[in-house]
């Protein structure tokens, strides 16, 4: 595939800042100091009212100590989804670069992108193992089929879909529990800075791509694309976002509620919408939102208002601000 200049200037900027701009979490975040250990009954682990379990009336009526522990598994457990999509991230895109061509600028990028994805893995489990906290990750459905996901590269637009749907959610979310401004525990809020960092660059990387490749599609393809787009992305946001059955078992947790936290109740579907609020944008300049599937995002309901830029901070939590 030849690639013009344009996108070959923006993956040697995005490797370059791979190279003068990186973390590493042993070097970045001194885990052992007073301030990065971690306290069970800190009271900074209290879920945030962006967490859809957070909103919940449910669990505001608990105890302070309850409300503390399940905010701890509740992070621990989204730091270990994040490892595990991120393994997933790296197997798919080794298997794409490995395809490419001598002096592909995709491949030399990609490798970074890799590099950072393993140091991102390093740093998720080094704060799942000092929380002391022994939590599954993703639920057993998703980490039963996870093994295979990255068989999706041989279909390179399929795959980069997939990177963003889990990427985004994470992203949206980090952003917003540091946007609220509330105290959180250090070592957290640490290792959201540095992922957040560093995500921007594969975010708008992944979003390149497409724009690069669903161009090239023909009616048919793009067709295709517009359908496997908000199918990709409802999927994937519930594997990164909802929490296994192991969560509700250990804090007893009512059936009800997690049904309405995840994603039944209109409060915590408007958190999903939110997730999505740049890939919608994304959407709209790959010109993918046909009717056909503008109908589908509205049945997934994870249809909304698209961004106005990346990275915008969404209108509604503005507003209650």
């Amino acid at each position: 595939m030849k690639i013009d200049q344009d996108y070959r200037d923006m993956l040697q900027t995005l490797s370059e800042g791979s190279v003068h701009r990186r973390f590493d979490p042993y070097l970045d975040i001194d885990w052992d100091s007073a301030d990065f250990q971690i306290d069970p009954n800190d009271p900074r682990w209290v879920l945030p009212e962006c967490d859809p379990l957070g909103a919940h009336p449910w669990y505001k009526a608990q105890p302070l100590e309850k409300q503390i522990a399940i905010g701890l598994w509740r992070s621990a457990n989204i730091s270990k989804v994040g490892l595990q999509f991120e393994s997933v991230l790296i197997r798919g895109m080794m298997q794409y670069a490995m395809r490419l061509p001598n002096n592909s600028p995709e491949f030399r990028y990609c490798m970074h992108e890799m590099t950072e994805e393993c140091n991102h893995i390093q740093m998720f489990q080094e704060f799942v193992n000092r929380t002391g906290v022994d939590v599954p990750g993703m639920r057993a459905d998703y980490r039963a089929t996870s093994h295979f996901w990255h068989l999706g590269a041989y279909l390179p637009v399929i795959f980069f879909i997939g990177i963003l749907a889990g990427e985004e959610p994470i992203d949206h979310f980090q952003k917003s529990v540091i946007r609220e401004g509330a105290e959180r525990p250090p070592a957290l809020l640490r290792t959201m800075e540095i992922h957040i960092a560093e995500e921007a660059r594969h975010i708008s990387f992944a979003h390149r791509f497409l724009h690069e490749h669903v161009s090239r599609q023909n009616k048919a393809g793009k067709g295709i694309t517009s359908v496997a787009y908000p199918l990709i992305m409802r999927w994937l946001a519930g594997a990164i976002m909802s929490p296994p059955k192991e969560f509700a078992r250990e804090f007893g947790i009512p059936r009800k509620v997690m049904r309405e936290a995840f994603w039944k109740r209109n409060e915590s579907r408007d958190i999903m919408r939110d997730y999505f609020g740049d890939v919608r944008m994304l959407a709209d300049e790959l010109k993918l939102m046909n009717p056909v599937a503008k109908a589908l995002w509205r049945t997934l309901k994870i249809d909304g208002p698209s961004s106005r830029f990346r990275g915008e901070p969404h209108r509604r939590a503005q507003a209650a601000a």
